[in-house]
């Protein structure tokens, strides 16, 4: 308006340029593995990032960083990496996703391992000889390596002559 009553009219057509936004959000949909398991899958990685369908690679630093990789976006050991409740009770690693334009969010993820019954290893007798004539004897303490060293352990004799002996307070 010109102010003296003439006017004029005219349309634009404004575009709104797509700008890359950075994720904000990294998750994992679970944190804990069982030991024992050489390879063993934590979870999927999810990713939020308001471009929906943006594409991310990822990366892994913190003090484990070396007993995991991320494959077809899941987080899982190396095929090389068993974990041993008995040794390390959780593993700590951070993982960064990069969506294609470059824009990055990091996560601290704290992986439990659980720990499972681990098979006794070896059975041990202290001594294998008996004098003869003496009903009863004992033959020797019997002793377990198990890595679960809070176990506790039941036993059974087979054997051609196994109907000759018994365990009685770990002993044969």
């Amino acid at each position: 308006s010109d102010g003296n009553g003439g006017s004029v009219s005219q349309s634009y057509v404004i575009t709104v340029n797509n700008v890359n936004e950075n994720p904000t959000a990294i998750g994992l949909s679970a944190t804990a593995i069982d030991e024992n398991s050489a390879g063993a899958v934590v979870g999927t990685l999810t990713v939020t990032d308001p471009d929906n369908s943006d594409t991310h690679t990822y990366t892994l630093t913190g003090d484990d960083k070396d007993s995991f990789e991320v494959v077809n976006g899941q987080l899982k050991l190396k095929d090389s990496v068993t974990a041993d409740y008995e040794n390390k009770t959780s593993y700590s690693v951070t993982v960064t996703a990069t969506d294609s334009g470059g824009a990055s969010t990091s996560q601290a993820f704290s992986v439990a391992v659980n720990n499972t019954n681990d098979a006794p290893t070896a059975i041990a007798l202290s001594a294998t000889a008996i004098n003869e004539n003496s009903a009863g004897a004992v033959v020797g303490t019997l002793t377990v390596t198990d890595p679960d060293i809070s176990d506790t352990h039941t036993y059974t004799l087979t054997g051609d002559d196994k109907d000759s002996f018994e365990v009685v307070n770990g002993q044969l």
